[in-house]
């Protein structure tokens, strides 16, 4: 009985503790409140110029939350249109991507099927006024705002389409667009079938859900990749769906804990599963973040899936959006989220306090290491590590360059002026003679770029001429320089493998749009050929899942 009540005492000793600290903290936020909003007064009152207090604020604001996690910010009233367009993923506009080259904003891809396809807008045509407005020197966010409207409003837009010498004006009706969670499904390998998912914006289950149906009803498929690279998440219930179609009812795909009890959340399957059986392949890489890290890392938890690719981002914070006065908004990370396993994926540690003043990774030495379904040992704090590890891609500097200089660009536009049509997306490709017209095409142009070798040949000429070693040393640079420079025109010739993929593709993009795009870029994916390859060998899928495939990268 005496150790009940000296039990209880503690607890009651305890819960009177936090209540203070509470309280105290309280104050302290009351204070801080009435000390700013003092400075702010005086500043009004006495300042030698006219203040801007909005702006005065903001900046306070940014920098308080510049303390905190990158994911708690602050919405003015001014970016609530974009930012509801972040998690919606609809607005109203004409349906397409724009981008600014030299003094003009251009359209770069229009979407299929929306007011900006069917006015007959391509890749290429420059913007160049909106309702009569110019808009030579336009950022593309200007350009963006006036032709977002509201679904039925009519607007002028003049263009000058690409390869033509004379503008063109165009009456528009503005649509209500929804970008796609799913922009494209279909079989690969022959019998399995491929579901891309882009992001988790509102439907995004359904989507994947309509997706695998129809792929099981209208092809045989043995197996099924789920491809989630470059899908950087969005709405944690749609995650937890998208699991119920391979996963049964009421399994716990994630729980949330954070320091309100009523932000401690356990959320489990809702609804009957699709499909136990199917064997399953997720695709991730550096990019695969949030929502999809919980799809991918409750699979492997779960030993449901195997995970192929890169380590994933390690995004395991959950926000929640609470509305501001005048229209503002703060979202705010409000928990952490932990996948079946139990362990949570958070790769930074935002809450911790470091030398530099500056969040770091979780160190190796810190992780912790938890058990799947089956008894496969994974680890917390640094993303999901996939079960079979794949080199990511890395382009050569002559492919960056030339795509980043929009000659891959240029010359898809110039392909398709002169092409009517091209074959299906899976089977066109680059001939010889179309890679020598893009070599000539490019040369023509008189494309050059900067490579790390140069700069040191230049950095070093500057050294040789302030220690005065010039005179010395001039041929031996002068050497290097030029067979640096012979080096570089083999090098369009040298990368032409890669070249010809980044043309294969944006061609392809002219003519089938977001759908083409992404078929064509499925013809030569080694991720999605691994894949393919790992779902049709049973026994060694079976050994990925009981853990005796060994982890090593693979090209």
């Amino acid at each position: 009985m005496v150790k009940k009540h000296i039990l209880l005492l503690g607890l009651f000793l305890l819960a009177t503790v936090g209540l203070r600290a509470q309280n105290y903290n309280n104050f302290k936020v009351a204070k801080s409140i009435e000390i700013f909003s003092s400075v702010l007064n005086q500043l009004n009152l006495n300042y030698v110029d006219t203040i801007h207090p909005v702006q005065l604020t903001q900046t306070a604001i940014e920098d308080m939350l510049g303390k905190m996690d990158p994911y708690t910010v602050y919405v003015p009233e001014k970016n609530m249109s974009a930012f509801n367009l972040m998690l919606s993923g609809i607005y109203g506009g004409i349906g397409s991507m724009i981008q600014k080259q030299g003094d003009y904003v251009v359209i770069t891809e229009p979407y299929q099927g929306f007011p900006a396809q069917k006015a007959g807008l391509k890749a290429g045509d420059k913007i160049i006024a909106i309702n009569g407005k110019p808009a030579k020197g336009m950022p593309s966010l200007a350009v963006s705002k006036l032709l977002k409207g509201d679904p039925g409003s009519h607007f002028q837009l003049t263009v000058r389409h690409f390869g033509a010498d004379k503008d063109t004006t165009l009456t528009l009706t503005r649509e209500q667009i929804r970008i796609p969670n799913v922009p494209y499904y279909g079989v690969v390998g022959g019998d399995i079938g491929y579901i891309r998912l882009t992001q988790f914006s509102p439907n995004a289950a359904n989507d994947v859900r309509n997706a695998f149906v129809a792929l099981k009803e209208n092809h045989d498929i043995k197996g099924v990749i789920l491809d989630l690279r470059n899908n950087g998440g969005g709405l944690l219930n749609e995650a937890v769906k998208i699991a119920n179609i391979f996963v049964k009812k009421g399994q716990t795909i994630v729980t949330t804990k954070g320091k309100l009890s009523s932000n401690n959340r356990v959320y489990k399957t809702p609804g009957p599963v699709i499909d136990r059986k199917i064997p399953l392949a997720i695709l991730v890489n550096g990019n695969t973040a949030s929502a999809s890290e919980i799809v991918s890392g409750s699979m492997q938890d779960l030993d449901r899936g195997v995970v192929i690719g890169q380590q994933t981002f390690g995004k395991g914070l959950v926000q929640n959006t609470v509305s501001l006065p005048y229209g503002g908004k703060i979202k705010i990370t409000i928990a952490k989220y932990y996948i079946p396993s139990g362990r949570c994926i958070q790769a930074i540690d935002y809450f911790g306090r470091y030398k530099n003043g500056r969040p770091e990774r979780v160190p190796d030495s810190l992780t912790h290491a938890f058990k799947t379904a089956d008894g496969r040992t994974v680890k917390d704090g640094g993303g999901i590590k996939p079960d079979i590890i794949m080199k990511p891609i890395v382009f050569s500097q002559v492919s960056a360059d030339l795509y980043a200089q929009n000659y891959i660009f240029d010359f898809a536009n110039t392909f398709c002026l002169q092409h009517k049509t091209i074959a299906p997306p899976m089977k066109f490709r680059i001939s010889d003679s179309v890679f020598n017209q893009f070599k000539k095409f490019v040369l023509d142009k008189g494309f050059s770029y900067k490579t790390e070798t140069g700069s040191l040949i230049k950095r070093l000429r500057q050294s040789a001429k302030r220690e005065n070693y010039f005179k010395v040393l001039e041929p031996t640079i002068d050497s290097l320089q030029n067979t640096l420079k012979a080096e570089k025109k083999k090098d369009i010739d040298k990368h032409k493998k890669e070249i010809a993929e980044m043309l294969r593709v944006e061609i392809a993009t002219r003519y089938y749009y977001q759908r083409g795009k992404t078929a064509a870029s499925l013809v030569n994916d080694d991720e999605v050929s691994k894949a393919v390859g790992v779902l049709k060998d049973k026994a060694l899928y079976e050994s990925v899942l009981a853990g005796k495939h060994k982890k090593k990268k693979t090209k």
